[in-house]
Order: C-alpha cells, then structure tokens, then sequence
C-alpha cells in the first residue's frame, strides 16, 4: 500500500490591501502558503494618482508572473531633472540604466494584483483589531468579531499600521514638518505636453509632469520647508508651481493645474514612521509603510515594499521555522534601511539643484544595484 503524508499548506493573514499587502500575498502563495488577505475598506483602491516601479520592483513582478501585465498599465520614463529654464541638470557620472523607470497607473496596478492574488482570498470591509501569539501559531482577531489562525501575521497596511500600533507600541507616524505634496492626473486631450519635464526650481520647490500609458499626463508639485498652505488645492499648486518655471509663468506645469478640477487634486501633508527598533516577533512581521514610511521626493516607496514582499516569500517559502525566517528578514532590511534613510536625507539637504539631481542619482544608482540576500534553500519543505 503507498501511504502518502501530506503536509497541510501553511496560512498568512496579510492586513492592507494597498501595492504592497497585495504583492506579499502573491508572494506567499507562490510560496505554497495560504492568504488571506484583510483589508478595512469597502473596495479595493488606492490613494494617489501614478507611482514609479524601478527595474528591481518589475524583476520581482517577474518572478511573481505578473510583469508582462504591469507593464500594459505603465509608460517607460527617465528621472532626468532640470531647471526651471528648461536647462538639464546633468550628472554624467551616472548612466540611463540608473534613471529609467515605469510610471504605472496605481489603481489599475492594485486591481491586477488584486486579480492575481484572487479576489475570493481578499476580505473587504474587515479591519483588523488585534492578535495573539502562541508557540505554534498566532490568533488574529478582526472587526467583524472573527478570529482566524495563521502561521504568520503580515502587517502592511501603511503609515497608519494598526499592527505596528500592537506591535511596537508608541510609533505613530508623524509629520514631516513643512513638506506637502499636491498632484493629479489630467485625461488626453487638454494641455499639449511634448516630453516629460521633472523640474528642480526656488523655495525648495520641486515637481513636473510625465505622460501616461494612455495620454492622460500626472504632474506634481512639493515643497520642502512649506509655510502653512492657504487657498484652494488649485491655488496651493500654483503658488509653487512659480518656482518651477521660467520667469513670467504661463508654462505647461501651470496649464495643466490650471486645467485640474478642483476635486481631483490630492494634496498630502507628507507623514514619516520613526525608525523602530525590531520589525518582528515570533509569528507577526511589518512590511511596505508600516515599517518604513518615508518622503516620497526619492519617488521609491512601492518598489522598496516591493522587494519587502519579495524577500518575505523567499525566506518563509524556504524555512519551515517562521520565527527564523522573521529573524533573517528583519536581519537584513533593518540595516538596508537605515542605509536608504541616509541616502534620502542626502538627497533632501541638498544645497543646490544640481546637487539633489546629483545625490539622487546616486541613491536610484544604489538601489538599483544593491541585492538582498537571496533565501537559502528549503530545508524539509514536503519531505
């Protein structure tokens, strides 16, 4: 008689179903894990407008079997800066592979990972309120009075984690002082826009305008050292955008939040989460913005969390131990970082445009061409 052992799949409950909750429960079930994955609001969505995926974040997507389709939702582009004149602000000690990236249409990005992960594995309207660990397993208890038992607790549910909250008590975000964000997406057909433009002006000013996929443009605007906006959204925009044109006004970074609806521009007072001191405990682990939120102006934070998810289903695919493999994680992106914090800083503190366009180069440079450890090979796994 051939007796065969099965080994029951191991279960993830990832909470948040933003970029990065959705990209760890691919990972994971890839894995072989079971997910189920919560998320607090009524449908899936996503806050913001576009956002960048670097080529590190597409080899993960790769791997997940996903890049082909996110590449259909996003316009190939360069991060190349220049000044308000229209001036390149060159660094030849960089080369176009540290500049490239894919501009990706975030709502649609979150609806195909939603898709993949499978949308009868995602819990809507189900917040999470609190967990229990015990030697072989956690409890996780939600809103809607249901416990479920897992092997492990992803939190990924951004810079407001309810589970860093639980977690590691005390670590709310917190304002980066002075530091507001405010962009949209303006649909084809308006404001002619013959190349992309990112633009490093006056007052500690920064912003521009890329094309999309399908015609429509994304603009930005930020500003380091704010005084307290006032005004409509429209006209918080615009007194920046000055700064980011040649003198007289008038350009095409005007035209188009002159052609934005008001209610379709976001305007964001920029939030941190303060570095932590341990991202993990036997069965419970942080990724994406709940552990490491930090100032969009390095324009990286769903690739970071990207490669976050990445290295979680490598580890826990491979170790039968959950606690090891929490371990070898929070190991290796703790001081990866504090290694990001200090080439952000850099490019913040920057005295001059061309020092920034400098120092960001050397952090895409960096990033692009840094490579976590990959994870050892299985021990046991369906033995």
């Amino acid at each position: 008689m051939d007796i065969r052992t099965h080994t029951p799949p191991r279960r993830a409950v990832v909470i948040g179903a933003g970029i990065v909750g959705l990209t760890t429960g691919l990972a994971l079930r890839h894995a072989g894990f079971e997910v189920v994955v919560c998320e607090r609001a009524p449908e899936i969505r996503a806050a913001g407008a576009s956002l960048g995926l670097w080529a590190n974040a597409l080899e993960v997507l790769d791997e997940l079997a996903v890049g082909e389709q996110v590449r259909t939702i996003g316009a190939p582009t360069e991060m190349r800066f220049h000044d308000p004149a229209g001036a390149p602000l060159r660094t030849p000690e960089f080369g176009p592979e540290d500049r490239r990236y894919l501009l990706v249409h975030r709502a649609k990005l979150n609806d195909l990972l939603a898709d993949a992960v499978g949308r009868g594995n995602i819990r809507l309207a189900t917040a999470f309120d609190a967990y229990e660990e015990h030697e072989d397993r956690v409890t996780v208890r939600l809103s809607d009075g249901s416990t479920v038992d897992a092997d492990v607790l992803v939190g990924a549910d951004g810079a407001y984690s309810a589970v860093r909250d639980r977690l590691v008590p005390g670590t709310p975000a917190r304002e980066h002082p002075g530091h507001h964000a405010w962009r949209a997406v303006v649909p084809p057909g308006g404001v002619t826009v013959p190349e992309d433009r990112l633009i490093l002006g006056g007052n500690r000013c920064r912003g521009g305008y890329v094309r999309t996929y399908d015609g429509s443009v994304y603009w930005l605007v930020n500003q380091f050292d704010s005084p307290p906006p006032t005004g409509t959204l429209k006209e918080q925009a615009a007194a920046r955008a000055v700064h980011l044109e040649a003198p007289g006004g008038g350009g095409i970074l005007s035209a188009l939040i002159a052609a934005t609806p008001e209610d379709r521009i976001l305007h964001n007072q920029i939030m941190l989460v303060p570095p932590l001191p341990h991202w993990v405990s036997a069965r419970v682990v942080l990724a994406g913005d709940a552990a490491h939120a930090m100032s969009p102006h390095i324009t990286a934070g769903a690739t970071l969390g990207i490669e976050d998810a990445a290295l979680l289903g490598r580890l826990l695919g491979a170790h039968d131990d959950v606690p090891a493999a929490l371990a070898a994680y929070q190991a290796d992106r703790i001081p990866q970082y504090a290694h990001v914090a200090r080439l952000s800083e850099a490019v913040e503190l920057a005295s001059t445009p061309r020092e920034f366009a400098r120092n960001y180069a050397a952090f895409s440079h960096w990033m692009l061409n840094q490579r976590s450890p990959q994870a050892p090979a299985p021990e046991g796994r369906g033995a």
